[in-house]
Order: structure tokens, then C-alpha cells, then sequence
């Protein structure tokens, strides 16, 4: 290839390069988002019918809010809420407040799936193997029985020194 060539296909390469440098992703539209909802809701998450096996009382609530502590407010602070949590809302798809009315709407098997398998490519990981079956239960009766939000203050690990 003469010395031409090659900065022609040069020149190409970068232009290329800065056009895919460049591409930006947009957030879903309303159609998409209603989609993805649906399908979420009614494809994906599965155990619409399971039941929790854990009664909601003091020593359940507690034991959820303890193991939730430990491995989910990370992302979705101690409250459920995203109290403190810094990136919360710059993830994409944004970490929901487990206590907004698109999440309560699960049915406990739903959620208990969804902290079980996680859901791909959300950044919500999978315990399976990490908690064990009751944890992920108690974890379930804490979440529909989230303190109000705040009254937790922010995870330790995303305190100033």
C-alpha cells in the first residue's frame, strides 16, 4: 500500500474511532420503557404465585432489615430508599426505591426471584449462593415494611471521615 494509502485508511480509522467515541446513549423513550415494564413484570420476573413462608413480625422485620443491611444497601440504602446512596440515580436503568408503588406491586415470589436470580443487565446481582433462602425472605418482609425514608441515615461505607 503506497504512503497515500495508508494515511487515507489512517484518516478513516480515526474518524471512525471518533464516531463511535461519540455515540451517546439516550434514555428509554415512553413506549420502550412501558415495554420493558410489561415485559419485566410478566416474562422475566417469575414466582408471581410463590408465598412467603416467613410471618411479618418484630423478629422477622428485624432479621430482613439486618441481612439487608449486609448485602442490599450498598445500592439501595439502609431504608430501601437510595438514602445516601451517591450513584443511585446515574445507574442505567436508575436503582429503584424499593418502596415506590412499581415495587411494592411485586408479589413477595416476585421479589424474592428477583434478589435470587437478580436481573440482567440491570446492576441488580443475583444472591443465590450468597444468601441463603430464609435470609432472602426476611429480606422480602423487610422491604414491605421499609422505615420512612431517611430515618436510617446513610450507609457507613459512603460516610465522610
Amino acid at each position: 500500500m503506497s504512503r497515500a494509502g495508508q494515511t487515507a485508511a489512517l484518516a478513516m480509522l480515526l474518524c471512525a474511532i471518533g464516531d463511535l467515541s461519540s455515540c451517546k446513549a439516550t434514555p428509554p423513550g415512553k413506549i420502550e420503557t412501558a415495554v420493558m415494564t410489561r415485559a419485566k413484570r410478566w416474562v422475566f420476573v417469575r414466582d408471581k404465585d410463590a408465598k412467603n413462608p416467613t410471618a411479618a413480625n418484630a423478629a422477622s422485620i428485624a432479621r430482613g432489615q439486618d441481612a439487608f443491611s449486609h448485602y442490599c444497601a450498598a445500592c439501595h440504602g439502609l431504608d430501601g430508599q437510595n438514602t445516601g446512596v451517591p450513584f443511585a440515580d446515574a445507574m442505567s436503568p436508575p436503582v429503584p426505591s424499593l418502596k415506590s408503588p412499581h415495587v411494592q406491586s411485586y408479589t413477595d415470589g416476585q421479589i424474592h426471584w428477583v434478589i435470587t436470580n437478580g436481573i440482567f443487565p440491570s446492576g441488580m446481582p443475583a444472591a443465590q449462593g450468597i444468601l441463603t433462602d430464609d435470609e432472602i425472605w426476611d429480606i422480602v418482609v423487610y422491604i414491605r415494611n421499609l422505615p420512612a425514608e431517611g430515618s436510617l441515615g446513610e450507609p457507613q461505607m459512603y460516610k465522610a471521615d
